[in-house]
């Protein structure tokens, strides 16, 4: 096993968990949402367990996974950077690759700004909203994925 491997191997797990976790949280915050028409005291019992979900998925699964795989990301352009030069860094699947990376980072940041506006009762979107959101963290993996595996080119 190289250097190369390794890295790679526990990039693709560290972006597994964060995928995981970006994926639920909307549907987390679509459920609290759902509970502002429920009666009291059931709706204050859910939405506290709700939000204690939220909050932990956030700081035990999401934002280290991010971490993770950012740090591993990066030690994989370590390595391909003394393999192939910076050059690689400016083909247009890893421009893209990096762009859906940014993409990804400042969506997870949305959502966990989205999540104290939720706790504090300020936030303004509906169930409808996080369901129609639900997916943008898989499209942008789609995109990452494909780019990094077909490295594809202009010509």
């Amino acid at each position: 096993m190289t250097a190369y491997d390794l890295a790679r191997g526990l990039h693709v797990l560290a972006v597994i968990a964060w995928m995981a976790g970006m994926l639920f949280l909307p549907r987390l915050f679509a459920y609290d949402v759902e509970q502002n028409d429920k009666p009291e005291p059931l709706r204050s019992e859910m939405q506290g367990l709700l939000r204690t979900w939220q909050v932990r998925l956030l700081r035990i699964i999401i934002n280290p996974a991010m971490f993770l795989a950012w740090g591993f990301g990066l030690w994989l352009i370590h390595i391909d950077v003394q393999a192939r030069g910076w050059g690689f860094l400016a083909e247009p699947w890893m421009i893209t690759k990096l762009a859906g990376v940014f993409l990804l980072s400042a969506w997870h940041g949305y959502l966990a700004g989205e999540r104290k506006r939720i706790a504090a009762g300020t936030s303004q979107r509906s169930a409808r909203y996080w369901r129609m959101t639900n997916e943008i963290p898989f499209l942008l993996a789609i995109v990452m994925v494909l780019s990094v595996t077909t490295e594809w080119t202009f010509g």
